[in-house]
């Protein structure tokens, strides 16, 4: 039938080139190659009503275009297509490849659509008004009124307008009258109802989310961009989140229950966006990720390398860090490379076990137990006095100090930052259109009295944001006032035994006996009081959770993890000698020998 209609219609697709034309419900052609709908539609004789008189079909559809305040009916997927899309033009803009947005990021996208039933699926027969699951199209074209096949949703996969976008019309007729009510309360169609959904039937899309779409797609592609930096990128403003919803088209009026969906007022957690993406590996069910090899950024031999050199330690570190990596195993691709739904594979936080790995070094050479890395730092000293020539000795306590004024000043300035942040955007967000006038009057007031008050007290316009970098922490060997420490050695704390160089110590204590193994307590370790351990130990936790932007616990844990195989068969023995399996908390009481 679609061959006849459109055997006259020869004209070349404008986005694939191709003249495969079929017809949607509406009357309007579509390139069967990449669903592009043209304005074009097809003239039909109608001979129901009036003989002899040509009637041509035009789909306007029942949904309405303008509101009565000059906005549009959109829905809450859509919204949240802007979202990612403004992410993805930020990663972008940082250096990551255009692939992540054009490609991987849209299929991801568009699967969840279709796996959630909002778009590219069949609806579902006597689906009623109350799924309100749209199927979004690109702003430029019309919707495609064909339920079984795809509308298009080129918003992310294209730089087109933002201003038009419109929901399968076909469906909109059956909420027109849901509409109605439901944009007293809420700009969007289908905000009210999308708070009530279930949230154990589908996996319900939520701001946070948004980053675990960006990250799995940074990590299909190896990106070198870990959770982390990610997550930093965001709290530094390089990536939009908070207040996202402020570059949302005029049209798309956000009120009511939609700032309980897009207004966010704390910052993305570590925890929730890593597990949130695992869960949509499984939802999409998307195959194992491309392999992390040797050479990806996200190996641990790579992600330790930066951090060792973040950190300020010793270039010869890194040898000690691969050491520890290939003896237990956790450098190998089948170890690193995520397999959604396997449960038998790690699910890795390459950044977190990169930083617990050159912990558990540190302790492997210099113990940590605020005695002996500070009886090596007196060797040290005293050597780099007597001896000019060569490299200088590693002073762990010279090191502490450098560190310690570094870290103590950029903490303090992250502190001031976070507290003098403005939650409140700078676009005026009411919750009814009562209150749309008051908002505006109170609003442009504070405006006013804030320039007032600033050319009243002389205060200077904020300097812009510096340009983001991979590294919170710089240090250049070429500073003569010995602030770096990459160039140092490690001869003072190592003895050469059967040709290979060993610490000198012997000795090491783990940080638990026993892991942790209940699930309501979400950590392996407990890390509760710092008395319980160790200040080096401590300020080193403080020192990875800072430039990692975690909690101390998250790093703890992995150390826990990482003894265990290092030292698993005397770990057992020692457990098995003292008869505990609770968790002991002072080191001395934990000692095992490394040699």
């Amino acid at each position: 039938m679609d061959e006849e209609a459109t055997r006259d219609f020869n004209e070349r697709c404008a986005q694939c080139s191709e003249v495969n034309w079929g017809l949607t419900d509406g009357g309007r052609f579509y390139c069967r190659s990449c669903h592009n709908v043209t304005e074009r539609t097809r003239e039909v004789v109608n001979t129901d009503f009036i003989t002899n008189t040509r009637v041509q079909t035009i789909s306007k559809g029942s949904r309405k275009q303008e509101k009565t305040d000059g906005g549009c009916e959109w829905y809450v997927c859509e919204g949240f297509q802007l979202v990612l899309k403004k992410q993805a033009e930020a990663l972008e803009a940082l250096g990551v490849c255009p692939q992540m947005k054009d490609e991987v990021l849209w299929n991801f996208w568009r699967c969840y659509l279709q796996r959630s039933k909002q778009a590219y699926c069949i609806r579902p027969a006597g689906e009623t008004v109350k799924a309100l699951s749209p199927q979004v199209c690109d702003s430029s074209t019309d919707v495609d009124s064909d339920p079984e096949r795809p509308s298009l949703l080129h918003v992310l996969s294209l730089s087109e307008s933002e201003g038009d976008l419109q929901t399968d019309n076909s469906f909109a007729s059956s909420t027109s009258k849901v509409s109605e009510c439901t944009s007293l309360c809420s700009g969007s169609v289908d905000g009210s109802l999308y708070l009530k959904k279930n949230q154990k039937e589908k996996l319900r899309m939520t701001m946070p989310m948004t980053l675990s779409f960006c990250y799995m797609a940074l990590l299909w592609l190896r990106e070198p961009v870990t959770l982390s930096d990610l997550l930093r990128f965001v709290v530094e403003g390089h990536i939009p989140y908070l207040n996202v919803f402020q570059h949302f088209p005029e049209k798309m009026k956000l009120c009511g229950v939609d700032l309980k969906i897009f207004c966010v007022e704390s910052w993305p957690a570590y925890e929730e966006v890593y597990n949130k993406m695992l869960e949509l590996a499984v939802f999409l069910e998307l195959p194992r990720f491309p392999d992390i090899t040797d050479s990806c950024f996200l190996h641990p031999d790579m992600l330790c390398m930066k951090y060792l050199m973040e950190a300020n330690l010793p270039d010869e570190l890194h040898n000690w860090t691969c050491r520890v990596v290939k003896k237990i195993g956790i450098g190998d691709v089948d170890f690193l490379t995520l397999v959604p739904g396997n449960k038998s594979t790690a699910k890795v936080k390459y950044d977190i076990l990169a930083a617990a790995v050159i912990v558990v070094v540190l302790k492997l050479l210099f113990l940590l137990d605020d005695k002996y890395e500070w009886l090596l730092s007196d060797f040290a000293e005293e050597r780099n006095k007597n001896n000019k020539e060569g490299d200088p000795y590693f002073e762990f306590q010279k090191w502490y100090k450098v560190i310690k004024c570094s870290l103590d000043a950029k903490q303090k300035k992250l502190d001031e930052e976070r507290a003098k942040y403005l939650w409140r955007c700078e676009k005026p967000l009411f919750y009814s259109a009562k209150m749309k006038s008051k908002v505006l009057k109170r609003r442009q007031m504070v405006v006013n009295l804030q320039n007032q008050f600033g050319k009243l007290a002389g205060s200077v316009r904020p300097a812009e944001k510096p340009n983001p970098s991979s590294f919170q922490l710089s240090w250049s060997e070429e500073n003569t006032d010995g602030s770096c420490f990459h160039g140092h050695s490690l001869k003072g704390i190592l003895q050469e035994k059967c040709g290979l160089l060993k610490p000198m110590n012997p000795d090491y204590w783990l940080c638990t006996v026993k892991l942790c193994t209940e699930r309501s307590c979400g950590h392996l370790a407990h890390y509760s009081r710092e008395e319980d351990f160790p200040q080096s130990y401590h300020f080193v936790l403080r020192l990875f959770s800072f430039l990692l932007r975690i909690q101390p616990s998250y790093i703890h844990d992995e150390v826990c993890v990482i003894e265990q195989k290092l030292f698993n068969k005397k770990f057992y023995k020692k457990a098995k000698i003292q008869h505990r399996s609770k968790e002991i908390k002072r080191p001395k009481n934990n000692i095992i020998k490394t040699m």
